[in-house]
């Protein structure tokens, strides 16, 4: 049960993975832009949104292939190419921006999808934009993609797992000036 309304099990597993990868996503982000990795976290994000995204693909639509169907095939793949970065690859060469890319790729799925159900369930929000096409809905979408796309973009650049931060180390090089 969620704020009072029940939910069927599957349902009920979907989004509770949901909410989970969306949070742990938000900690592996913080990770990659302080170029740190923290595999943990990144284990609990992937398992996570990958669990979220195969409920989501199989709960009931009523017979169409709906868009948010879609967004779970197109995350399935993503997955499944940032699964192999880390675990399989170990970020060697140019796997490290396909993981940087999937994982934020991943998690902007993941919120976009539940910016869309923010929309549809909370009342407010439905208000504001019935058909999903009204101005507070695009400018929202929009504001959260162009947010993931400058994270991605200084993620991109700063995560480089095999070295350590100057400001990290105990006793940092020194200039050689003369």
């Amino acid at each position: 049960m969620i704020s009072g309304v029940s939910l069927p099990p599957l349902t009920l597993i979907h989004v509770e993975m949901s909410l989970i990868g969306i949070v742990a996503g938000a900690v592996v982000l913080l990770g990659l832009l302080g170029l740190r990795r923290q595999p943990g976290w990144t284990a609990i994000f992937l398992l996570t949104t990958t669990l979220t995204t195969v409920t989501g693909v199989l709960l009931p639509c009523g017979g169409d292939i709906t868009p948010a169907q879609i967004f779970g095939f197109l995350s399935l793949l993503v997955l499944i190419v940032t699964l192999v970065a880390p675990y399989v690859f170990r970020l060697a060469g140019y796997w490290r921006w396909i993981y940087v890319a999937g994982a934020i790729t991943a998690l902007y799925l993941n919120v976009s999808v539940t910016v869309v159900r923010a929309f549809n369930k909370i009342h407010a929000l439905r208000s504001l934009a019935r058909t999903q096409s009204e101005p507070p809905f695009l400018g929202t979408e929009a504001l959260v993609l162009v947010i993931f796309v400058a994270l991605s973009v200084a993620a991109l650049m700063n995560f480089h797992p095999q070295q350590k931060p100057v400001w990290w180390q105990r006793n940092p090089p020194h200039s050689s000036r003369a």
